[in-house]
C-alpha cells in the first residue's frame, strides 16, 4: 500500500472478528508504533495486549469500575461494560509512561504515546486489518488503571481494538483542508 493512500483512506472499523493479528502482523504494528515522534528519545509508551479469556476479565474490571463510580448502575450498563472488550479478538491498551524531564513536558510525552497509537492503527490498515481507537470514561478511572497495573506516572491513551474486517470498509468522508487551514500573518 502506498503511504499517501494509507493516510488518505484509513477509517476506523468497529465490527471486528477473528482472527486477531498474527505474530508477524503484531511485530509490524509495534514496529510502527516505535517510530512515533519522541522528543528526547524517552520512549514514553508501553502496550498491553488483551485477548482470549483476558478480554472477559477486562470486561469484569470495567463493570467493577463502573460500580465504583455509580453504585446504582443498571444491569444493562454493567452488561455493556462487560461486553466492551469482546468487540474484537485483540485489544491493545496504549499507555503513556510520563517521565520528569527538564526539556520534554508531560504533554509532549502524552502526545508521543498518542502518535504511537496512531502508528498501530495505520499499520493495521496497511496490512488489511481492521482497527478502532476507543477511550471512554473507563480509560480515565483509577480502578481500571490500577487493575491494569499502571504506575502513578502512567495514563491510558486508548484501547485499540484490532481484528479482521467484517464486510467492506466504509469510504472516508471527504474533508476540505481549506475548512481547517488558515494563514497567520503575525
Amino acid at each position: 500500500m502506498q503511504a499517501l493512500d494509507l493516510l488518505l483512506n484509513r477509517v476506523s472499523v468497529g465490527r471486528l472478528l477473528d482472527p486477531a493479528p498474527d505474530a508477524a502482523q503484531r511485530d509490524l504494528l509495534f514496529r510502527a508504533a516505535l517510530r512515533a515522534p519522541d522528543h528526547g528519545q524517552l520512549r514514553p509508551w508501553r502496550f498491553l495486549c488483551v485477548e482470549g479469556e483476558a478480554r472477559v476479565r477486562l470486561g469484569e474490571l470495567f463493570a467493577k469500575a463502573l460500580l465504583v463510580g455509580n453504585p446504582d448502575a443498571k444491569p444493562e450498563a454493567l452488561d455493556k461494560a462487560r461486553n466492551m472488550p469482546l468487540r474484537a479478538p485483540l485489544l491493545v491498551v496504549v499507555i503513556a509512561t510520563l517521565h520528569a524531564h527538564p526539556k520534554v513536558p508531560e504533554q509532549e510525552q502524552l502526545l508521543a504515546a498518542g502518535c504511537a497509537a496512531h502508528g498501530i492503527v495505520l499499520a493495521a490498515h496497511a496490512q488489511g486489518l481492521g482497527a478502532i481507537w476507543r477511550t471512554g470514561e473507563l480509560a480515565y478511572v483509577a480502578p481500571v488503571m490500577a487493575g491494569l497495573g499502571l504506575a502513578e506516572n502512567e495514563r491510558i491513551v486508548g484501547f485499540l481494538y484490532l481484528g479482521s474486517v467484517v464486510g467492506e470498509r466504509r469510504t472516508p468522508l471527504a474533508l476540505a483542508p481549506a475548512d481547517f487551514v488558515s494563514d497567520w500573518a503575525g
